[in-house]
């Protein structure tokens, strides 16, 4: 058993040469370039995954992440439980609320900020085809249009 980026990583083959499985368990998360809180889960760091991460996000209630894009990469994810205002496309231009049950996904390179509005914590199981999770994220600037509408919301991590 190991500790990687917070998770606790248990293999009982060797991965690659045996077919074996990678169990990550999760311990501390980190915070995320995009502003966000995250589990540590599978990626190349914690299971030697060669094609993609998967992560659970957590976002508290009244703050949201920086807007940014994933650079070449494909991005899915889930709404666990919460609710959740997406701002997505070229300049920020388009909203959409996603609520518990719903999926987004998130083109390659496409401009997105997450923002909880809500009094409930928003959780969400993201998959992307970045297995070194960090690497292809791209913070980008706030529009200025959107900094009287999200004055009230801190950026919930500082990653």
């Amino acid at each position: 058993m190991t500790h990687q980026g917070g998770a606790t990583v248990e293999q009982t083959t060797r991965q690659g040469t045996d077919g074996g499985c990678v169990v990550i368990r999760t311990g501390d998360g980190y915070d995320g370039k995009q502003g966000v809180s995250l589990s540590a889960g599978v990626s190349r760091g914690s299971a030697g995954s060669q094609a993609l991460c998967m992560h659970v996000l957590m976002i508290p209630p009244g703050t949201r992440g920086t807007p940014h894009l994933h650079e070449g990469h494909e991005t899915a994810i889930y709404i666990a439980d919460g609710e959740v205002e997406v701002w997505h496309g070229p300049g920020l231009t388009l909203r959409t609320v996603l609520r518990a049950g719903d999926f987004l996904y998130v083109p390659p390179g496409t401009p997105h900020l997450p923002v909880n509005r809500s009094a409930s914590p928003m959780m969400a199981v993201v998959a992307r085809t970045d297995p070194a999770e960090q690497e292809s994220v791209v913070v980008l600037d706030l529009p200025p249009r959107l900094e009287s509408v999200l004055a009230g919301f801190p950026i919930a991590a500082h990653g």
